[in-house]
């Protein structure tokens, strides 16, 4: 929400900018990397084992145009029908790979670089269920729904990019569906937006409506505003080749990607976690040979997400400490490597906003920000282990992220902050520090203010009628879809995109 940021000298106006809180003193690309829970030890292990897993097993079910340029860059057939991958021509690829790049939002003052130290937020997910605002209760997403959620994080500062978080299940049609998501984006945000294509003979299409968007012929991909979420590899050891097609048209159209391995434990990956790692780590090395043999260094995010299954029942755990641990240890690989790292977080089985949806959030989002990675997915709005998603949701997990962020900023130790002086001055003085200058620079300065986290005393509290959080997040939800409707796209632009493509009406919103 935007603050207030205009000073008088009036009391009450001072009042009322302490408790509006100041600007963000912990902002998305804060570094991470100090959780490590796998020793030097441990992550040669692990990548030894997944070296090992490519140069002797190898993938299996290879697209023959995929398999001639894997072998033309290296890789050797089995006379078995699969593709081995010499760990020479792992080495090479991990080393050609594009280790930092620019994930451009149409406003520029919204990109985020990807890579190195940062770590950013953001959503993923393909929901097919959305918790409605007014009943409570789960209904299937929809376009409208889609439209919404994306305007609703265009006000979250916290959350650095968006991907679709949801499937419009109201556009049967594959093909209306992909364009109609893509429409979504460009005309709710100026974020860096995400998506997935369905088919690979749906990406040059939409192309040319990004590139209406982006002001003509081939600017899109000039200045890419938009990556693709894609999986190649399918677990165990295969890649899957619709979506290998789909990578090479977003190659010759030069959209980044993210390339994701999502195994479950126990069922498509071992159940101990160390060898789930290794499985998973040739796996997602298996994408960037693939991206490698077709264009040495183009973007892609190293999206290795490991992924829990209940061994009682088979059902998928989005939520627990083995999530929160592999897909830090995920992180912690792909950073050793010195590859722009992509996990998972925030994937509560809980359906409604309780006490098991913020202990599960709050764990994984942590591990994986402390962790370092470099993209966080699925970190905002999720629910249900990923079968629904929320509004109010999204505005909670904004307000997580910021406190994790403000985790991950840490402590700064100076002269100036130690306050030797401020320290003998107020023991001295008024025997307390509230009116101190040291305190109101670091009120501006040191601390992140909630805005629905409830820190008043019991009686304030229930004077107020009792409000949980939820409640809070769904009025705040509310009031943003109530008041923020942007048009990001001109009445030109817009009128082109309808003239060629099969725009569906905009929603007008709850």
């Amino acid at each position: 929400m935007d603050r207030p940021r205009r000073r008088s000298g009036g009391r009450q106006d001072r009042l009322a900018l302490r408790a509006a809180g100041p600007d963000n003193p912990c902002p998305p690309g804060q570094r991470g990397g100090q959780y490590r829970p796998l020793s030097d030890a441990d992550l040669r292990a692990i990548y030894d084992t997944a070296l090992r897993l490519l140069a002797e097993l190898g993938l299996g079910e290879v697209p023959a145009r995929l398999r001639a340029d894997l072998l033309a860059a290296g890789a050797v057939a089995d006379g078995r029908g699969r593709v081995l991958f010499p760990r020479a021509l792992v080495e090479d690829a991990i080393a050609a790979a594009a280790r930092v790049f620019t994930l451009h939002g149409r406003d520029e003052a919204r990109s985020i670089t990807v890579g190195g130290e940062a770590v950013h937020f953001g959503t993923g997910g393909a929901a097919v269920q959305t918790l409605d605002l007014e009943t409570g209760l789960y209904r299937p997403s929809t376009l409208a729904d889609l439209h919404d959620f994306t305007r609703l994080q265009d006000r979250l500062e916290n959350v650095s990019w968006f991907t679709r978080c949801c499937v419009a299940t109201d556009l049967p049609d594959v093909f209306d569906l992909d364009v109609n998501t893509a429409y979504a984006l460009v005309r709710n945000t100026t974020k860096p937006v995400a998506t997935s294509f369905t088919l690979a003979d749906h990406v040059a299409p939409i192309v040319s409506l990004l590139d209406i968007v982006a002001g003509g012929d081939r600017a899109f991909s000039k200045r890419p505003f938009l990556k693709a979420h894609i999986s190649p590899v399918i677990s165990p050891m295969r890649f899957g080749e619709d979506a290998v097609d789909v990578v090479y048209e977003c190659i010759r159209h030069n959209i980044p990607m993210s390339c994701i391995t999502a195994a479950q434990s126990g069922a498509t990956a071992p159940a101990t976690l160390a060898g789930f790692l290794a499985q998973s780590l040739a796996e997602t090395l298996a994408s960037l040979v693939m991206v490698h043999a077709i264009r040495p260094g183009f973007p892609m995010v190293f999206s290795n997400w490991p992924l829990v299954i209940d061994l009682r029942t088979g059902a998928f755990a989005g939520g627990g400490g083995e999530i929160a641990v592999m897909n830090a240890a995920s992180a912690q690989l792909s950073n050793w490597l010195g590859l722009p790292s992509g996990v998972a977080s925030s994937m509560t089985d809980a359906k409604a906003i309780d006490a098991q949806y913020g202990a599960e959030k709050g764990l994984t989002a942590l591990a994986a920000g402390l962790a370092g990675g470099n993209l966080i997915y699925e970190s905002s709005g999720m629910t249900a282990s990923l079968l629904g998603a929320s509004f109010e949701a999204f505005v909670l997990d904004n307000e997580m992220i910021g406190h994790i962020y403000r985790t991950l900023r840490g402590i700064e130790v100076s002269e100036e902050t130690l306050g030797f002086e401020a320290i003998c001055d107020s023991v001295l003085g008024e025997g307390h520090f509230l009116g101190h200058a040291q305190t109101r620079a670091a009120m501006e300065r040191d601390y992140y203010y909630p805005p629905l986290a409830d820190r008043d005393p019991p009686v304030t509290w229930a004077e107020k009628g009792a409000p949980d959080i939820w409640d809070r997040a769904r009025e705040t939800a509310r009031d943003i879809l109530d008041t923020h409707r942007p048009d990001y796209l001109s009445t030109e632009q817009d009128r082109a995109i309808r003239a060629a493509f099969p725009i569906r009406p905009v929603p007008s919103g709850p």
